[in-house]
Order: structure tokens, then sequence, then C-alpha cells
């Protein structure tokens, strides 16, 4: 009889035993799947938050754009690239971060995003746009407030940025014939042009001061050969003709003089020509 209840204890104790273990592996199968779509909505979430973040984000920018506030916009812009570079507005603020800086008249940090676009999407159907900029805040770039205020000469000062913001308006019209863009860009290589060659009878004029006949000479034919056709190239007949006559060559310096004499008169709005295989100045 005792062995009988000592089993039957025993057969209670096992089939109890069983029955937490269901129960415990029931409350863990429950746990894992709530777990689990905790983790699937947070995800859900979190992707959803990312396209709105972007979208608010760029929101912010545009209204600040459109409000005249560029140096908020570009703080946008900004957090917008760098936080969703693979968002739909990341490539759009890009654009608009090289408009925003060269309206904060930080035309550095233009050419920098306008260079960057332009490596990172070579491609692009707005690459025009991207060069058209770079070239724009190239041209501003080289005048300061203070310019005006003492009289500077730009003409007299090294070219640098005057020959790269040239080199990137010629870029663009090779490139893209067919920008919107090409009409304001090839009005301003005529301003720049004519502003090379002033610089360089600027240092012919120098040299011809000085007795540097030769010297003056040389550089005077450079802004002839580099910049055809520009207002300025008629002053360096000018000065090719002076010093000719200054080293007594006076066939030369009457050949100069007549050229420099039958264009004075010629109207000084001139149209770009991006080949010329036979200049009309070649007398030498």
């Amino acid at each position: 009889m005792i062995s009988l209840i000592l089993g039957y204890n025993s057969i209670l104790r096992t089939s109890k035993k069983e029955k937490r273990t269901k129960i415990l592996k029931n409350i863990q199968n429950i746990f894992l799947l709530i777990l689990a779509t905790f983790i699937v909505s947070c995800s859900k979430d979190e992707a959803t938050d990312m396209r709105s973040s972007s979208e608010v984000i760029y929101e912010r920018a545009k209204y600040a754009m459109d409000n005249g506030n560029f140096r908020n916009a570009v703080n946008y812009l900004e957090v917008l690239t760098t936080s969703f570079p693979f968002s739909n507005e990341a490539k759009q603020a890009q654009l608009d971060l090289i408009y925003t800086h060269y309206r904060s008249s930080a035309f550095e940090e233009a050419i920098d995003e306008a260079k960057q676009f332009e490596k990172e999407n070579p491609t692009h159907p707005r690459v025009d746009y991207a060069l058209y900029m770079r070239g724009i805040s190239l041209f501003e770039g080289q005048h300061q407030w203070y310019h005006e205020i003492f009289d500077v000469d730009l003409t007299e000062r090294p070219p640098s940025k005057t020959e790269e913001a040239f080199s990137v308006f010629s870029q663009l019209l090779r490139r893209y014939p067919e920008s919107i863009y090409i009409d304001d860009a090839r009005q301003r290589m005529i301003f720049l042009r004519n502003r090379l060659a002033s610089y360089e009878n600027h240092v012919a004029q120098h040299y011809l001061e000085r007795g540097a006949y030769i010297a003056a000479i040389n550089r005077a034919k450079y802004a002839l050969e580099q910049y055809s056709g520009a207002p300025a190239t008629i002053e360096s007949l000018e000065i090719i003709a002076n010093a000719y006559n200054s080293l007594g060559m006076d066939d030369l310096a009457e050949q100069a003089e007549s050229i420099f004499l039958a264009n004075q008169t010629k109207d000084p709005n001139q149209t770009i020509v991006l080949e010329e295989s036979e200049p009309w100045y070649k007398f030498w």
C-alpha cells in the first residue's frame, strides 16, 4: 500500500514538472514573438522617420531660401546631405548648397561644393549648372567690398581667379553648347578676356617704361595671341608700336601702328571666337 502511494506521488510530481516546463516554454515563445514584433515595428518606424526627417529638413531649408535666409538654409542643407546622403532630397540639396553658399557670399565654399558635385555626379543632367555656378563664384569672388572704397584696379592684380573663371566658362561652352547658361557665360567670358588682356598690357607697359623693350613686345604679343578680339588688345598694339620705335625698328613699328589706328574706331562689343586659324593681328 505504501509503495502504491509513493508511486502515485512520484507520478504526480512528474506530471506537475512537465506542465511547468510546457508553461515556461509557452511563456518563452510568447515573449520571443512579442520581441520580434517590437523589433520589426521599430525598424519600420525608424525607416519612416528617416524618410520624413529628410523631407522635413529639406522643406525647412527651402522655406529659408525662399525667405532669403541663406545662412540658415545652408545649415539645414548640410545636415540633410550628411545625415541622409542616400535620400531623394540629397542630390537637390547638394545643388542648393552651391546656390546658398553663393548667395551668402561664401564663394570658396560654393566652388568646393560645385567641384564635389561634378566629381560625384559626372553624368548628372545638372552638371552644367554646377559648372556655371563655379564660374560665377570665381567671377564674383574677385571683388571685395574694399576694392571700390580704395579704388583698387583689379587689372593690375595677378589674375589667377580670372583665368580659372574663364577656363570654367570655356568648359561650359564646349561641353554643354545647348545649356541655358551659355549666353550669360559667353558675356562673362568677354569681360574676363578683356580683363586678362588688360593685365598683360599693364605688365607690358611696366617693361616699356623701364626700357625692357623686348620683354614689353613679348608680353603684348601674348595678350594679342591669347585674348584675340578683346578691346584691350588695341592697347597691346600701341605698346608694340612704341617698343619697336624705341628699338629703332621703324618698319615693324609702322605696321603695328597702322593696325592700331585702323582698330581704334572699331566697335568694342566683340563676340567670342573660340578658334581662329589665322589671327588678323599676326604681322610678325
